[in-house]
């Protein structure tokens, strides 16, 4: 299977299924001599894991990393950082009605179609479950890049919109919530309903919102490999993932160019920021904003019609646990893949000017 790793210098290889014996990476390319905060790390590990609150699934893992080589009394070697995190809580009993099934919107008919053989328990490789090992690799990422801030939130659930722009929020108050919105009175709306949906035996879907402050100027390169496009793969390789825009997206196709353009000031940052902090595929150093749309849980428990492995139309019902609603888990996963990508153009600009 192939497309298991990602990035060019800073390069994460993850490896593992939902109900095996355990996840885990290697990050390749990591600077030496970097001071490695575990529980820094184990913080963010908090952030996605199962059984955290009532809105997300119920499995109960620790989420414990165990780093095998890379890091030596506190700091890395330069060589590859290699790191496993146990699964200990599978109930694989719980996949045995989809073994002859394949449930709508999961990747058990591609994957079966694709490789001839898949894992059922808990969707193998293809659970979400993989993310775990990009948020090792991510806040190990995060500890290259001290001076750059990067903070993810949930800025809708279903039709439950958090209207406020980013500078009018404090992000210190993302984790006060099991929403992950930094705004309180959003965030109650958006847990009552996410309650709402899982009492129906139903699922919704949401958008997280990422900011990134203080990003030094000249990230990212001017054609194929361009800044907002590597994030954008970035933020489209994570499950669920169905749309990725950055800056004024989609509503800049309604504007003027008199309208869009950002006007410079003499120091080289503009009066506006509608180009999303990204111009030519370029950092310009103001702030880099963008949006990711999650559809809901394929999972639901409720009755729906299916399709088994000899073609045969039939009704099968959700079972085990999953999420209601997968955005509160997902914000350290964007933060993440974010931090990836932007430790990646970091040591390719290094390159280029040793002193950057």
């Amino acid at each position: 299977m192939a497309g298991n790793s990602y990035g060019t210098l800073f390069r994460i290889t993850t490896f593992g299924e939902s109900h095996g014996e355990a996840l885990g990476g290697i990050i390749d390319g990591c600077p030496s001599g970097i001071t490695i905060d575990l529980e820094a790390i184990q913080f963010e590990m908090s952030r996605r894991k199962p059984g955290q609150s009532a809105i997300v699934t119920q499995r109960k893992e620790p989420d414990d990393v165990q780093f095998l080589s890379g890091i030596f009394e506190g700091k890395t070697t330069g060589t590859p950082i290699g790191f496993i995190i146990p699964n200990t809580n599978q109930k694989s009993d719980d996949y045995s009605h989809i073994k002859d099934n394949y449930r709508p919107s999961h990747a058990d008919y591609v994957y079966e179609k694709k490789y001839g053989v898949r894992d059922y328990r808990g969707g193998g490789r293809s659970s979400a479950r993989e993310t775990a090992s990009r948020v090792v690799a991510g806040a190990v990422a995060k500890q290259m890049l001290p001076e750059i801030k990067i903070n993810a939130y949930v800025s809708s659930v279903g039709h439950i919109f958090l209207e406020k722009p980013y500078q009018d929020l404090d992000f210190s108050k993302t984790e006060n919530n099991p929403v992950r919105c930094p705004d309180e009175e959003s965030a109650a709306k958006m847990e009552e309903y996410i309650k709402l949906i899982k009492k129906q035996g139903d699922t919704v879907g949401g958008t997280v919102t990422c900011v990134i402050q203080n990003v030094p100027i000249g990230l990212g390169e001017p054609v194929f490999d361009k800044l907002h496009a590597e994030l954008g793969k970035a933020m489209l390789s994570i499950n669920a993932v169905k749309g990725f825009e950055f800056g004024s997206g989609f509503c800049g196709a309604k504007m003027k160019g008199s309208e869009h353009n950002d006007l410079y000031n003499a120091d080289g940052t503009t009066k506006t920021n509608l180009s999303g902090g990204i111009q030519g595929g370029i950092s310009n150093g103001m702030d880099i904003y963008f949006r990711v749309a999650f559809k809901p849980v394929a999972t639901i428990m409720q009755k729906q019609d299916s399709l088994d492995n000899k073609g045969n139309i039939t009704e099968m019902t959700g079972k085990g646990r999953h999420d209601p609603c997968v955005v509160p888990r997902a914000v350290p996963i964007v933060e993440a893949m974010a931090a990836i990508v932007l430790a990646d153009f970091y040591l390719i600009n290094k390159t280029y000017n040793p002193n950057f």
